[in-house]
């Protein structure tokens, strides 16, 4: 999972840096897991942008990913690892002993032919996805359920992961990516190992035009904008703009959005690191 430089013949190859995909084993995708992604450019049904900085962009086919792992105690086969345009972590093809096909988001150092399990009391191995109860402490995991049966919805993307750092009672208290430490059912599920593509940030698109293919529009600051448009906007010449703030009057540094209220509050033991 090495990064690939360029040597800059053209201006847009000078800085740029991206993933060597050597460990993509693949090109082509799985047809019977594809669906169609439609896209909106950022409108509604009545044709009003809604969303901006939204648009173009080259066409994808969504892969249909496990989050769920729940074909307990059979054996699955890697087939493949294959490159994603939906996320920044590779994604795996396995083959179940009753020939059905899934794909999972590959864990890094995950090889072709490697066998991998779910479910409780199975051994606590790269890729295999067991419940938090039947880990031992310390363990690295990724895909973190958290409600029993939902499906992974901590630490997907590239290169993250969260360590087991306790079990009290019903709970397990895990150290999240963003320094969080919060507690999670000990019945729900995580596999094993840390998401593929770890070297994801280091990444340089080199030029504007590689964002406009991933359907990003350019991007104005409102300090540049007219008040009609933006807090920030007006003014003579370079005006700063004040207090930093979104369109909508929302401050923009330091301003907490999470409701204080929120349920899931008296799970989190210690918050993110600012």
């Amino acid at each position: 999972m090495a990064l690939r430089k360029f040597k800059p013949v053209t201006p847009g190859q000078r800085n740029k840096l991206i993933s060597a995909f050597d460990e993509i084993t693949c090109s082509v995708p799985e047809k019977s897991l594809l669906s169609y992604k439609k896209r909106t450019g950022g409108r509604n049904n009545t044709g009003k942008m809604t969303m901006r900085y939204i648009g173009g962009g080259h066409k994808k086919m969504y892969r249909i990913i496990d989050f769920l792992r729940n074909k307990d105690n059979m054996t699955a086969t890697v087939k493949t690892v294959e490159y994603d345009p939906n996320r920044s972590a590779r994604i795996a093809l396995v083959a179940y002993e009753d020939g059905e096909k899934r794909y999972i988001i590959a864990p890094k150092d995950i090889k072709v032919g490697q066998k991998i399990v779910s479910g409780p009391g199975i051994a606590p191995e790269i890729g295999n996805c067991l419940p938090l109860s039947d880990m031992p402490l310390g363990t690295m995991i990724h895909n973190i359920e958290l409600v029993p049966g939902q499906g992974a919805a901590m630490a997907r993307s590239a290169g993250c992961y969260a360590q087991l750092v306790a079990k009290e009672g019903n709970h397990a208290i895990l150290k999240l990516p963003s320094g969080e430490t919060r507690m999670v059912l000990i019945a729900c599920r995580a596999t094993v190992g840390v998401v593929s593509n770890p070297d994801h940030n280091l990444e340089s698109d080199g030029k504007a035009g590689r964002t406009r293919w991933q359907g990003r529009r350019p991007r104005n600051r409102g300090v540049v904008m007219n008040p009609v448009d933006h807090p920030m906007g007006g003014g003579e010449g370079r005006a700063s703009g004040g207090l930093p703030r979104s369109r909508k009057g929302l401050p923009a540094k330091g301003y907490k959005t999470r409701n204080p209220k929120k349920t899931s509050k008296k799970f989190i033991i210690e918050k993110r690191k600012k």
